[in-house]
């Protein structure tokens, strides 16, 4: 009869329980009261009695049904409407600044540092619909590849898109790099900024410090999570410009300068050695850097007990006066 009912006092069904006791004592009851009475015909009283039987029984069934009513609108119905509303905060801005010099295509991660770093920033950036981020990539100079924003198609196309190119002097500007990071996200208004900044190498290019492009974060207060990226030991095979050769990973990267940089802008410096050691860092920055989303719900209840209780009176009622008026005679 109603779509989408609840019941707020479901216990009172038990009272239906009385239905079938009261079937049963009616039963009982008209067998006892059954009269015979002998006439030399009966066919003209079996038919005028038992179109009478019938209509007492009903009476009887309207006053069951009328109690079955009654138990319905005990059990108090409701059709409960809900409806969410979610506040969130301004949320977390983030530029993942990704070094793309000719050593990230070192093999020691599979295929190569920057393929894994893709698939595993692909995955990160999946998992945050609520906040926006931004791409910088760079070398020996940096440029913004994609600014900050919400759309995650564009993103994860982005990111898909990022190669070592030869347009681009090869080396590591790690100041470059993170000056650009900085300039792109200061103006946000965020509540949390966020610089992600990814190398496997040493600052041994570009106009810019490391330090004063890490002061200039201070100032803005964005922090800055450091990546080290490679092997820390032995020869690492790299595919680069065509060539295969072995290049040796011991002390390939800054790290007291990445852990400074982290440090003073109250983020964190990781190390990864390998795929699943890079998965698991973004999995922590992950963790670490949440939009809070409030949830509130909203819920409209519309009492349904009423038409219950007027359908139980009004056959109470019909039933009271078919039998005290129309069949008074013959009940």
């Amino acid at each position: 009869m109603i779509k989408n009912i609840e019941f707020l006092h479901p216990d009172f069904f038990w009272l239906l329980l009385i239905i079938p006791i009261l079937i049963a004592w009616y039963t009982l009851k008209n067998k006892d009261r059954v009269a015979s009475l002998k006439i030399p015909n009966l066919n003209s009283l079996k038919e005028g009695q038992g179109l009478w039987l019938v209509i007492k029984h009903c009476l009887f069934g309207l006053r069951l049904l009328a109690i079955i009513m009654v138990v319905f609108a005990l059990a108090r119905p409701q059709v409960i409407d809900t409806s969410t509303k979610i506040k969130k905060t301004e949320g977390v801005d983030i530029i993942m600044a990704i070094d793309v010099s000719g050593s990230m295509l070192c093999e020691d991660l599979k295929p190569n540092r920057l393929e894994a770093l893709k698939k595993v920033a692909e995955n990160f950036i999946a998992k945050r619909p609520n906040d926006r981020i931004g791409i910088v990539e760079y070398a020996a100079e940096s440029y913004t590849k994609t600014p900050i924003t919400i759309d995650k198609k564009i993103l994860l196309k982005s990111i898909r898109s990022v190669a070592y190119s030869k347009l681009l002097e090869d080396g590591t500007a790690i100041g470059m790099g993170l000056a650009t990071a900085v300039n792109r996200i200061k103006d946000s208004k965020a509540e949390s900024k966020i610089i992600i900044l990814l190398t496997d190498g040493k600052n041994n290019q570009g106009l810019i410090d490391p330090t004063t492009a890490s002061e200039l974060a201070i100032e803005c207060g964005i922090k800055t999570y450091t990546i080290g990226l490679g092997k820390s030991f032995g020869m690492v095979p790299c595919n680069f410009d065509g060539r295969r050769n072995l290049y040796p990973a011991k002390d390939q990267i800054d790290e007291e300068l990445l852990k400074e940089i982290a440090k003073n802008t109250g983020g964190k410096f990781f190390r990864a050695t390998d795929n699943k050691k890079l998965e698991e860092i973004y999995a922590e920055i992950d963790k670490l850097e949440k939009t809070e989303i409030n949830e509130f719900k909203y819920y409209s209840i519309e009492e349904k007990f009423r038409p219950f209780v007027l359908l139980a009176l009004g056959l109470i009622v019909f039933e009271f006066i078919i039998r005290n008026t129309i069949l008074r005679g013959f009940i």
